[in-house]
């Protein structure tokens, strides 16, 4: 556990950029410290690992003063990441990776072992090891970061907006990917973002830090939510709060309904000649949602169903994992008003509707107001 008793910090000229926190971090979640630009929330972060020193009050980690030891070793037994990675360009990926084991006292044949095995985990292939960071994108740059911070085990993880420079597709990979990792090694995290979406996505706890360094509600996502603290958090987490809550609710006892479906590579003459005006969506072999296709809209002559007339399916719903905000977001972006339901393995199941959605919610709500 990571504790913060009183903890000012106060820069030379004045400046307050952390006011009296009181917080702690719990053993093998993920804490999220969120808020504007010059809130304190990075300034929090870095005075964990003594990258910047607290003015007055205490930081204990695992019960420990972390000014009571030498600060390089506090760093060693903590990893960090960072924005835009910071890793050694003159270095190749493996010995990115091999650093803080190598700096530990591990030979370099062990620690090489060690960095080829996170590098597995993160997702980046044995191909990369011998290349070097300009020859990597961003996301696979930030990836490699991730695995250097890891690979002395440490218990602690800091991440300081790692995901903030990469475009939003590769932001929201590399955060499924942080998740997974996370399900799978159980560290204590503390990640920082200006992105109240992220935060809501990644956080067991979030931490809204106002202006002044001073902490305005400390919360599950979901209490945090429902149950602003003041003014302040209300307006940061946004008037649409309640459609990001049905992240929080499970999509069981939803409805799937029917779905109209036709093969990628059947007859479009054939297709077009039973739906008419009405929409279907194309699936492969395996049943997997390709796109979808109106009857109006496919050529009259006998010709087989190819991608390039298919339209965009949206998101989908995956009824074994998913929330009523997947359901609701897949029945919403699809052109055809239904989303698509799938199911573990990518094949699709049925449809779902948004008046289904709420209707669900309408009913979780009854439920809870009765009990």
């Amino acid at each position: 556990m990571i504790e913060f008793r009183g903890v000012t910090k106060r820069f030379p000229d004045g400046t307050v950029a952390v006011d009296s926190l009181d917080l702690q971090v719990e053993s093998g979640g993920i804490t999220v410290f969120v808020g504007p630009s010059g809130c304190g929330k990075t300034t929090s972060l870095r005075m964990i690992n003594r990258m910047i020193e607290p003015t007055s009050g205490t930081i204990l980690v695992d019960g420990k003063d972390i000014m009571a030891g030498d600060p390089a070793q506090l760093r060693r037994g903590i990893g960090y990441v960072i924005q835009q990675a910071g890793l050694f360009p003159h270095r190749t990926i493996l010995d990115n990776v091999a650093t803080v084991p190598v700096l530990l006292g591990w030979d370099k044949k062990r620690a090489r072992e060690r960095a080829a095995e996170l590098m597995e985990l993160v997702g980046l292939v044995p191909e990369m090891a011998k290349r070097y960071p300009s020859q990597l994108s961003g996301g696979q740059q930030q990836r490699v970061g991730v695995a250097r911070a890891l690979a002395a085990d440490p218990p602690v993880l800091l991440m300081d907006e790692p995901f903030s420079a990469v475009d939003p597709v590769v932001r929201e990979s590399l955060q499924d990917e942080l998740l997974r990792l996370q399900a799978e090694l159980g560290k204590t995290i503390v990640f920082v973002t200006h992105d109240i979406d992220e935060a809501i996505k990644l956080g067991d706890k979030v931490a809204v830090f106002r202006v002044g360094g001073i902490l305005a509600q400390y919360d599950a996502p979901g209490a945090l939510l429902a149950r602003p603290a003041d003014d302040f958090v209300d307006g940061f987490v946004g008037r649409d709060r309640g459609y990001r809550g049905l992240g929080f609710r499970s999509g069981d006892g939803l409805p799937i309904g029917e779905l109209r479906t036709v093969a990628l590579g059947s007859s479009g003459a054939a297709a077009r000649a039973e739906l008419g005006a009405d929409w279907a969506l194309v699936v492969d072999a395996e049943r997997r949602p390709q796109g979808w296709v109106k009857g109006t809209e496919l050529p009259a002559e006998d010709a087989p169903i190819i991608a390039e007339q298919l339209v965009a399916g949206g998101s989908l719903y995956n009824t074994d994992a998913d929330s009523l905000r997947v359901a609701l977001d897949a029945a919403l972006s699809s052109p055809s008003g239904l989303g698509v339901a799938v199911d573990a393995g990518g094949a699709a199941v049925g449809s779902v509707t948004a008046d289904d959605v709420l209707a669900r919610l309408a009913a979780a709500r009854d439920g809870e107001d009765a009990a």
